[in-house]
């Protein structure tokens, strides 16, 4: 993985994560909105949210975006504890190279600098074990179950986990 740095979100960078994003999702990159379903304003919208209550990171590489990271807080102050809405996604040409790992890592240390914030939350579908897998090294608990939330394009139906990391 050399040669990839992590570095803060910019709003600036909202046409190259969408682009990161359109590649992963056009190769079964487990985003839950296919490529038809994304486009620049709600990337520029999520991106701006979390820049303003939570954590935005993105991995480069010789200029070119790798992976990007982003969470927020959810707005009543009841949940200012967590960050959630969590969305990761990392380019097919990086996949298994650590760069997804990296993002979260980063993404920890500086939610642990955020006050209050003492759990990062995300959603992953069940037939995603790669990501699974990898949520759970890094520390995730499975909280709870969407039963039969996910249909997939192809018709398959699965459950929804939802899982949270106690820093």
């Amino acid at each position: 993985m050399s040669g990839v740095s992590i570095r803060p979100s910019t709003l600036a960078d909202a046409p190259a994560i969408l682009a990161l994003h359109l590649a992963a999702a056009s190769r079964g990159g487990g985003l839950a909105r296919e490529p038809d379903e994304m486009s620049l304003e709600p990337i520029q919208a999520v991106l701006a949210k979390a820049l303003a209550s939570g954590v935005a990171l993105s991995a480069w590489s010789d200029g070119a975006i790798a992976g990007e990271i982003h969470a927020s807080r959810l707005g009543p102050r009841q949940f200012d504890n967590s960050l959630t809405e969590l969305t990761v996604a990392v380019h097919p040409d990086f996949q298994g190279q650590g760069v997804g790992a990296q993002l979260f890592e980063a993404l920890f240390a500086k939610a642990r600098t955020l006050a209050g914030i003492t759990r990062v939350e995300l959603m992953c579908r069940e037939g995603n074990t790669r990501a699974v897998r990898l949520y759970q090294r890094l520390g995730f608990v499975i909280e709870g179950r969407f039963i039969r939330r996910v249909v997939l394009a192809n018709g398959t139906v699965e459950d929804d986990l939802a899982m949270a990391k106690f820093l």
